[in-house]
């Protein structure tokens, strides 16, 4: 980790824009070599094609576990790792999670020690942050800009279940095709996001790596795949009524925008246009406290749900499902 940057604590008069080369460096220098380029090939399906392709990925293990997209591996039995020291090794696909665009896989071979990971959740608009991956086949490749904005949504999908990707990271960054799966780290070299898209000319999304990511990692290393509970709402955040907010000691809240016909929270007797104050006794403010609750321990679990609805609080007592792809 790197722990002491040239150029943060300049000296009076310093030239401040040669800080930020200085910065990007150092980061560069100590990031670049947990980052691996992967070479996949799917099986041969209609016609016999094989299907190749590639990305990145992150060593976040000593023992050889990389972090990547799940849209990088899937569909594949495996490949091959590169690394900037010019060492490779063969490895094996251990879960992929595509409603998070998360996988985990294991390298066969030694590889270079993990890289740190960080807390995006304490990310701040206009932040530097480092790309580094594999964009179009060229290893070891550096890109540098800012965290433009936080907070974005990525609808994802796996056969006919959808969720979204919730709090993920825009930047400004360089991103191309082959950068997916690689390290978007900050200034102290932590890896703070998984890059995952390319969302218009000077703009890249990134997954972030916080609390809900290591319980969907921790998940994919001990069972391979991510079960999910299953309410049926989507939400957008909104700010509660001054007396309200003043009562239950919070600024703001989830409003419902739809609830899914037959779901757990319609069952329940939620409604569109209700205002969530708290999911399982807890406060939330965002979709990401919703969807921390709803993994696996989750699943058949009665879950206080609080709503103020016409200017009254409510209480419903829902009970989630398990997500299936069916």
């Amino acid at each position: 980790m790197v722990t002491d940057l040239p150029g943060l604590s300049a000296p009076p008069g310093a030239d401040a824009l040669d800080a930020y080369p200085r910065v990007v460096s150092a980061v560069a220098a100590e990031v670049t070599r947990h980052v691996a380029s992967l070479r996949v090939r799917a099986p041969a399906g209609w016609g016999g094609m094989v299907r190749e392709g590639g990305g990145s990925a992150v060593v976040f293990t000593d023992d050889g576990f990389l972090l990547t997209n799940a849209h990088v591996v899937g569909g594949t039995r495996g490949g091959t790792a590169a690394f900037v020291d010019g060492s490779e090794t063969p490895f094996d696909i251990v879960g992929a999670d595509p409603l998070s665009d998360l996988a985990v896989v294991r390298a066969r071979g030694d590889t270079p020690p993990a890289a740190v990971l960080g807390d995006a959740d304490r990310l701040v608009v206009g932040q530097l942050v480092v790309a580094v991956g594999n964009p179009l086949g060229l290893s070891g490749s550096v890109t540098a800009g800012v965290v433009s904005a936080l907070g974005r949504s990525l609808p994802t999908r796996s056969g006919r279940a959808g969720r979204v990707i919730e709090d993920v990271i825009q930047t400004d960054a360089a991103l191309n095709p082959g950068n997916s799966g690689g390290a978007l780290a900050d200034a102290t070299g932590r890896v703070v996001g998984i890059n995952t898209a390319v969302a218009g000319i000077g703009l890249g999304l990134a997954v972030p790596v916080n609390g809900t990511t290591r319980r969907i990692i921790a998940a994919l290393l001990a069972e391979g795949r991510v079960r999910r509970a299953y309410l049926g709402v989507v939400s957008v955040p909104a700010p509660l009524p001054a007396p309200v907010a003043e009562r239950a000691g919070q600024r703001r809240g989830l409003r419902l925008v739809d609830v899914v016909a037959g779901s757990p929270a319609a069952r329940a007797g939620l409604k569109a246009g209700d205002l969530v104050l708290s999911v399982g006794r807890a406060p939330v403010s965002d979709a990401q406290g919703i969807q921390r609750l709803l993994f696996a321990d989750a699943i058949g679990i009665p879950l206080p749900v609080t709503v103020l609805r016409n200017g009254a609080m409510v209480d419903v007592m829902a009970v989630p499902v398990e997500l299936t792809d069916g």
